[in-house]
């Protein structure tokens, strides 16, 4: 995300949930009682369920401006910020003297680089209130965000005359004068909000920052100190301190806050790749190697990893495997010059010094080249592929990634970010910031005929089946069948044994009989026990006994697509190439045969949106996003409530290229309730 004010500072909740609703007469009280009701929900961090009910309100009555503007605060802090700023346009729309719909959207606009506009809504705000707090303090942001200085430090003037123990007022200022270069304000500005509260982190970062760049590390050390005294739970800060450290000649305290980083983040690559620079200087091969390997398997792109990972194999005389990675980086970077003296010891050390003195001769060339024409022969430089690194050499000065200094010390200096909740139950993860738990990338799953009662969620969509819900309500058979998104989770055993008493009443009819609903039931549960051969022999049967059993239709579609799906998955292990040719048709032709059901499900009844949407899924398996959100808008376009289908419309978007359509349908599946779309699209940002 841009450097904009969420970096900075916290967007002041309390005050805007406090902000009063108008009066509404008797004719809107349920709308009231739902919107009262939400912003309660809302104070509570649950920002799912209170968009949920805010949603309701909008229903009932579109035209109050309140509903719009609550469920845009539950979008912000959701990170969905076009979601956000779109609710805000139709509170404005609803009521233009909404002044804090003002001062929401232009906070929207600002966190997306919308910095013009934000100062447009900021002025509108300060023209009924010219000297409110927040309306001034974002202003002054933007106004910086637009490089306006002697603006942003007007209105900084401004606000702090007003507000003179604004804390904040004085760190965004002090970010102010480092734009200009002036750290002695900034410096300044720093005290004086240390000297209001000593609670926040940011004045101790940017004083780091200041000291780093002055290499005064025992100053930097001791803000960095403060730092990790107040969220000691950063890892990023212990890699902030381990560089300062090391340029403190502390190699013992680097090691200790590298080690200390991994412990809480076993993930975090610049505490590895650091680590394992470190070990490579007192010369610990070994522990070296595996860091540089770690941090390979976190980022399979990090040249850097790969260069010194080769250096070290080198040194271990592991030759080959030093051949090996640096060869991964000649293939990505062929005018990297340094690479081709690395791989020629590595080939002299082989013994094979005439493919040694070609390689030095090819780097020769291109050195020469260079020097020669730098504009027609550049050289390639590859910078460290970590957008929250900072390169930097031992004497703390920028580095411009220049070709001698590959094998020179890479420290990162990582920026702050916010820390991830992990290792939650399901329904804990519908609350609070849901966009901060990490979920896999997956589609929304197809909808399939089951005999287990469906999970709740916050999903807007009833699973509504016209035709199944005539076949339950004849009570032809002792079950009642449900429409679920997936197959519903069942006890194998107690499956077993709901087969083996299906089976048995059939048998006691002497196979006479034999109604299409009895093989309905039967295809069904052999679907549940992932049995699809026999599954799609019962629905086979069904459907022959009456060629226009809708319900029938669908569960066969759904059987054929779970079964190629199976099919696939099992035959892709130990297959040569023709074997896996011949598996591939045999999907495809599967897959025809679903889309071919639910396209029969469809002539019987149009209006059956879950037959769309599983269309949708079996183009999008295939990789055909043009026919899947095509597929999707049609459900779209019977139930423009349909959670799910805007997020799988949002990922073939996604996969297709097209960004802007992708984060307008995931921000729309979030607020219809479909939980992941605030993480991607916190992770597309």
């Amino acid at each position: 995300m841009r450097k904009g004010p969420a970096k900075y500072l916290i967007f002041i909740i309390v005050s805007l949930i406090s902000f009063a609703m108008p009066n509404g007469s008797k004719a809107q009280i349920n709308a009231e009682q739902v919107l009262t009701i939400g912003r309660n929900v809302l104070s509570m961090d649950d920002y799912m369920l209170a968009i949920q009910y805010f949603n309701q309100a909008i229903k009932a009555k579109p035209y109050l401006s309140d509903p719009y503007f609550f469920r845009a605060l539950a979008k912000l802090n959701l990170d969905d910020y076009a979601g956000a700023e779109a609710d805000c346009d139709m509170a404005i729309l609803n009521n233009k003297f909404k002044t804090e719909a003002y001062k929401l959207r232009g906070f929207a606009r600002q966190v997306q680089g919308k910095d013009s506009l934000a100062v447009e809504d900021y002025n509108i705000g300060l023209s009924y209130n010219p000297l409110d707090k927040n309306f001034l303090f974002y202003k002054a942001l933007a106004l910086t965000e637009l490089k306006k200085y002697d603006e942003a430090d007007s209105t900084f003037n401004v606000l702090l005359r007003q507000y003179p123990r604004f804390d904040s007022g004085y760190t965004a200022r002090a970010r102010l004068e480092l734009e200009r270069n002036d750290t002695t304000a900034a410096l300044d500005d720093i005290e004086k909000s240390l000297s209001i509260t000593k609670a926040e982190i940011n004045p101790y970062l940017m004083k780091a920052e200041i000291y780093w760049k002055r290499q005064d590390w025992q100053n930097a050390g001791s803000a960095i100190d403060a730092a990790i005294r107040l969220r000691p739970e950063l890892p990023d800060l212990y890699v902030n301190r381990a560089f300062v450290r090391y340029n403190s000649d502390d190699f013992f305290g680097a090691m200790s806050d590298y080690n200390y980083a991994i412990e809480i983040d076993p993930d975090n690559s610049a505490a590895y790749f650091n680590r394992g620079l470190l070990r490579y200087e007192v010369k610990d091969l070994e522990k070296a190697e595996q860091d540089m390997t770690q941090v390979i398997r976190l980022n399979p792109e990090n040249v850097h990893a790969y260069f010194n990972r080769g250096l070290i194999e080198l040194e271990e005389e592991k030759n080959k495997e030093a051949l090996a990675d640096f060869r991964i980086i000649e293939q990505k970077y062929p005018r990297f010059y340094p690479i081709y003296y690395a791989m020629a010891e590595a080939e002299r050390n082989l013994g094979n010094n005439r493919q040694a003195a070609f390689l030095i001769h090819k780097g020769e060339e291109l050195v020469e080249g260079y020097v020669n024409d730098p504009e027609k022969n550049p050289l390639d430089r590859p910078a460290i592929a970590a957008s929250q690194t900072h390169s930097v050499n031992r004497n703390g000065e920028d580095t411009d990634e220049s070709e001698t200094e590959v094998m020179e010390r890479f420290n990162h200096l990582v920026t702050i970010s916010q820390p991830a909740e992990d290792n939650l139950s399901y329904n804990e993860k519908i609350k609070g910031r849901v966009q901060d738990r990490n979920v896999n990338v997956e589609m929304e799953p197809s909808y399939a005929l089951t005999l287990a009662v469906p999970a709740e969620t916050l999903k807007t969509l009833s699973n509504y089946f016209r035709e199944l819900d005539d076949l339950n309500q004849m009570r032809i058979l002792n079950h009642t069948i449900y429409l679920s998104p997936g197959l519903a989770s069942a006890n194998y055993g107690d499956m077993m044994t709901e087969l083996f008493d299906i089976s048995s009443r059939m048998e006691a009819r002497n196979g006479t009989n034999m109604r299409p609903a009895d093989y309905l039931l039967l295809g069904i549960t052999e679907t549940m026990l992932r049995n699809y051969p026999a599954a799609l022999q019962n629905l086979d049967a069904a459907i022959a006994a009456n060629p226009q059993f809708t319900v029938a239709f669908m569960a066969r579609g759904y059987a054929r697509y779970a079964n190629a799906l199976s099919d696939m998955k099992i035959s892709s292990e130990n297959k040569n190439e023709e074997e896996a040719f011949l598996d591939r048709n045999a999907y495809t032709t599967l897959l025809q045969e679903a889309l071919a059901d639910y396209d029969k499900v469809l002539s019987l009844n149009p209006r059956v949106v879950f037959a769309w949407f599983n269309k949708g899924n079996i183009y999008y398996e295939a990789q055909d996003y043009t026919s899947a959100m095509q597929a999707y808008s049609e459900a779209i376009k019977i139930d423009p409530e349909f959670g799910e289908a805007y997020f799988n419309r949002g990922l073939a978007y996604l996969n297709s290229g097209n960004k802007a359509q992708a984060f307008s349908d995931l921000s729309k599946a979030g607020e219809l309730g479909v939980i992941p779309s605030y993480n991607i699209l916190k992770r597309m940002k």
